[in-house]
């Protein structure tokens, strides 16, 4: 699925943004966080004009729905368009070889929100896939069946703080945002806006904060206010984008953190995250090696207390343990972000 939007003009303010280092997405991160270094996660969705180095490294991929905001591309009147494309970024696990891969993605019923059931379409489309797995199993020699989906050449880019304040983001104002993007009532890119819009309106885990950021400015801040400014921003890193295939963790799996903020990346047509904050989780560096030879080093997250989590949620479903019996983990999509202490 792809969103077919019509540009927005957002001129003076983009333009003003772009050109002054002063205001820039990336100089708020250098100022918060002078000691942090950007992962690429984070500056794939910069806009060209605020990147001053470009990095050569591959760790991210595409998550959801994914807008871009390139250089050059100027709509009528001389404002910036905003073009959106589809792509299926995450984390595709599964423990059979011969079994149909399903995208278990970010969005309204997410693995990533726990007070959801499991959809049909997740327990139903192929009973082999496994998102989550247990921490016991989180050591050297042990075999996973993954997918970590292939990056896109269109991403969903920051907007500016003063631009994303500036866009309702909310369920009573969908009409309003919908029009501002010309997407069509009652299409499936409609039903993206409502459902991600949603699941950040939805409750909050007991144990947990939770925040949307609609800016890279606001997702710092709200790491920030939980850890302080004294953090590492890190990211799963792949050396070779391929199709699934089975990688065994090798030596050197690292814990990094008993408390972290992650942000995961939503469906949106600028970029969107949900991040929330757990001092009941732990932060994984887990080295793998694929089958072709590849390597990747990929975050796990296990979430120490699941007590809170909805019964039926995928997790329980398919591992067949009770909430808050054993903690339970998952590797992170490319283009999602973990915040830890140092």
């Amino acid at each position: 699925m792809e969103f077919h939007i019509l540009p927005i003009i957002i001129t003076f303010l983009m333009l003003t943004v772009a050109t002054n280092a002063a205001l820039s997405p990336e100089f708020y991160w250098k100022s918060m966080l002078p000691t942090t270094s950007m992962p690429k996660a984070i500056t794939d969705l910069l806009h060209p004009d605020w990147k001053e180095e470009k990095e050569s490294a591959v760790d991210v991929g595409n998550g959801g729905v994914n807008v871009g905001v390139e250089k050059g591309n100027q709509g009528q009147g001389g404002g910036t368009d905003v073009n959106v494309g589809g792509g299926n970024g995450g984390v595709i696990v599964h423990t059979e070889p011969k079994g149909k891969p399903v995208h278990v993605g970010v969005g309204p019923h997410s693995p990533f929100d726990y007070n959801y059931a499991a959809s049909e379409t997740q327990l139903h489309d192929d009973p082999n896939v496994v998102l989550f797995f247990l921490e016991k199993n989180l050591h050297h020699g042990t075999k996973l069946d993954l997918h970590f989906s292939q990056t896109s050449n269109l991403e969903a880019t920051f907007l500016p703080r003063p631009v994303a304040d500036s866009i309702p983001f909310s369920s009573i104002k969908v009409n309003d945002i919908l029009h501002r993007f010309s997407i069509k009532a009652g299409s499936d890119e409609a039903q993206v806006v409502k459902n991600t819009i949603s699941e950040c309106e939805g409750p909050i885990t007991i144990g947990e904060e939770k925040r949307c950021v609609t800016s890279l400015e606001s997702m710092v801040d709200f790491a920030t206010s939980k850890l302080g400014n004294n953090i590492d921003a890190i990211s799963t890193r792949v050396g070779k984008e391929s199709e699934w295939q089975q990688y065994k963790i090798a030596p050197g799996v690292k814990k990094l953190a008993e408390k972290c903020v992650v942000c995961h990346k939503e469906k949106y047509p600028y970029a969107v995250f949900y991040c929330h904050k757990s001092d009941s989780t732990n932060a994984y560096s887990v080295p793998l090696e694929g089958a072709d030879g590849s390597r990747a080093k990929a975050v796990a997250v296990c979430h120490t207390d699941t007590s809170n989590w909805n019964p039926k949620h995928l997790a329980f479903q398919l591992l067949k343990v009770q909430p808050g019996t054993v903690p339970v983990c998952h590797f992170l999509p490319q283009d999602h972000v973990v915040f830890i202490p140092k």
